[in-house]
């Protein structure tokens, strides 16, 4: 999980850290194997979309309703493996009784999430890194 985590930052979030190695470096300080370990013992829940015997995408969802993170690894982007995690993350908000999920997109995924139906609640805000956009899709 930390190798694709950190790969998806540094190579599909261009539009996010320009490429800056000092924003790269922050935005991935806490995606070590280390700091995995300690998300998977925590309350939130995380799932891996493989193909291949690879891991493509991974998907994680915190207790209150929030998608913490939906990253694809650069060699599956447009494979549908983060479509597919993210209907699935989307499964698991409403069979966890939420009406709506939230999360927070970064500019490179904003698109990718209003083809879904996400919509923008707010400004962005300073979150996974990166100036980010608050989002939100009711759950029916």
């Amino acid at each position: 999980m930390s190798q694709l985590l950190i790969a998806s930052i540094r190579d599909l979030c261009r539009a996010d850290h320009g490429g800056d190695a000092a924003r790269i470096a922050d935005w991935t300080a806490d995606k070590s194997p280390a700091q995995i370990v300690s998300w998977i013992d925590g309350p939130g829940r995380y799932w891996l979309a493989e193909r291949g015997g690879g891991a493509e995408a991974v998907g994680g969802l915190e207790p209150e309703g929030t998608v913490s993170l939906l990253y694809v690894s650069p060699n599956a982007a447009g494979r549908g493996s983060g479509s597919m995690l993210l209907g699935h993350l989307e499964t698991e908000l409403r069979g966890a009784g939420h009406s709506d999920g939230r999360l927070n997109a970064t500019r490179a995924a904003l698109g990718f999430y209003q083809s879904y139906g996400w919509q923008r609640v707010d400004a962005p805000e300073g979150f996974c890194g990166t100036s980010c956009i608050p989002m939100r899709k009711a759950l029916p």
